[in-house]
């Protein structure tokens, strides 16, 4: 099979797959903020920001460099993912084990402290699984990972079920969580297998070249993380738990939407860094040009379609009681449509290894939308988290485009962006010219959604914003 039909392949596959583990996690979503309410989610909210900080940290940047280290010729893949694998286990079990102690001496609830106590497991599955992710990238088998992924969500939904249906609380979410994510990350582990034998390297040689590498994305990361996570924090510990609520039911759509860059920015970055090593320049422009169009292709009509169809959506997903949470959608899928294209750009600094050379943007990003959280959540509440997030992944995605262009004098074509701007421009004026009594009904919503899609995409088309000759040479050129 041709490399470039390889990617096509696993492209569509995690787009399948996406599309179905996102429709399941809505409906985990849906089920447990119609169960627990704004103040119950707006707890389990919190207990999974607050680990996130704490797994995300313990990463150390060893996810991006599986995939980047083990494409390289020159690499004994055995040791090098043994090792990986093996630092990233303790790297994990040290930073996880900070966190249920951490929260003792915050102002949390009981029952917050004991989720956080009982979901650290559940992240360390998570942890542990983006090894078996970077091996699984490199060869191409994203099928897999598929797999493994769409078992555990739907074991979720399952045990958020029971959990609703037994009346088990929280709690009761949290321990779904874990046997979720521990089916996950059994599958991962079953289809690693078949590429290496799984053992715990602790050579402290490659530990420090490990190191020596992704100490940079390690620090960079931490950096990521206040502004990613922090709006979440400052409100938990200055707004009531409901406000959470509502700011995290639009938070899991934008996470479920955002799974898609990062997907695709996975799959790519052995092409790039393989690309790039062998000097293929024209063929590495090319990779980072279709990519920032397709992004461009499902972000541009997500931002316009929401501005008319954000309530409706948020109390399709969530109920009711979260209809505020579709102002806040609005915001935030702003950030959204950054970070589909910003994540291309990102992944195009790790595979040339330029990585040291942005860790200033993301201390200056990430000092700056903590200030901004700490001035304006207090006040604004959920919106001020939404605008302070919104510009903290513009000031990102400016500073990964800059930087790409400073060190591979890569610049974008623009056409598909104006194209992509005219299709939903008339999606737009479609949707301007439906009642909005029409898509109140769930009925009416669905018939909406799905009729906005086709009248962007045939727009699209009609704009050439989309060709039969592009999806040939994907398919069929080398």
């Amino acid at each position: 099979m041709r490399l470039s039909t390889k990617v096509a392949y696993n492209t569509v596959i995690q787009i399948i797959s996406k599309v179905v583990i996102t429709g399941l996690g809505l409906v985990v979503v849906a089920i447990l903020t119609r169960y627990l309410g704004q103040s119950g989610f707006g707890q389990y909210t919190t207990i999974m920001s607050f680990l996130s900080l704490f797994s995300v940290a313990g990463d150390l940047g060893l996810t991006l460099l599986t995939a980047q280290m083990i494409s390289r010729p020159d690499v004994d893949n055995q040791k090098a993912l043994n090792n990986l694998f093996g630092l990233r286990f303790f790297s994990a079990l040290a930073f996880l084990a900070l966190a249920p102690l951490v929260v003792i001496f915050l102002p949390y609830s009981f029952t917050v402290k004991i989720g956080v106590l009982i979901t650290t497991l559940a992240f360390l599955f998570i942890s542990l699984n983006q090894i078996f992710v970077g091996l699984l990238q490199n060869r191409l088998r994203m099928d897999r990972v598929s797999i493994a992924e769409v078992i555990g969500r739907s074991v979720l939904v399952i045990g958020v079920f029971l959990v609703s249906y037994n009346n088990w609380g929280l709690l009761g979410a949290m321990v779904a969580t874990v046997i979720a994510n521990g089916f996950s990350f059994f599958f991962h582990y079953w289809f690693a297998r078949r590429f290496f034998r799984v053992r715990i390297g602790m050579d402290w040689n490659w530990w420090k070249d490990i190191l020596k590498k992704t100490w940079p994305l390690a620090l960079t990361i931490v950096f990521n993380l206040i502004y990613l996570r922090a709006d979440v924090l400052v409100l938990s510990l200055v707004k009531p738990q409901s406000d959470v609520g509502i700011y995290g039911a639009t938070y899991k759509v934008i996470d479920v939407l955002t799974m898609i860059p990062f997907v695709f920015g996975g799959i790519i970055l052995p092409i790039l860094t393989s690309s790039w090593v062998k000097k293929n320049y024209e063929y590495f422009n090319n990779i980072i040009q279709r990519a920032v169009n397709f992004m461009l292709i499902l972000c541009v009509p997500l931002v316009v379609g929401a501005q008319f169809l954000s309530r409706q959506v948020m109390t399709l997903i969530a109920g009711e009681d979260f209809a505020a949470s579709g102002a806040v959608l609005k915001i935030l899928v702003l950030a959204c449509a950054f970070i589909f294209v910003g994540v291309m750009f990102s992944h195009v600094i790790i595979a040339i290894e330029k990585q040291k050379q942005i860790i200033w943007a993301y201390i200056f990003t990430s000092i700056t939308s903590l200030i901004g959280y700490i001035i304006f959540i207090p006040q604004y509440s959920y919106v001020g988290a939404a605008w302070m997030t919104v510009y903290s992944e513009v000031v990102i995605g400016v500073f990964a485009f800059y930087y790409t262009w400073k060190y591979t004098r890569f610049l974008p074509r623009a056409a598909t962006f104006w194209k992509t701007l005219l299709a939903s421009g008339v999606m737009g004026g479609a949707l301007y010219l439906i009642p909005t009594s029409f898509y109140d009904s769930l009925f009416g919503l669905f018939l909406t959604l799905v009729g906005s899609g086709v009248v962007y995409f045939l727009s699209l088309y009609a704009f050439r914003g989309i060709t039969a000759q592009e999806i040939r040479i994907l398919l069929n050129k080398n």
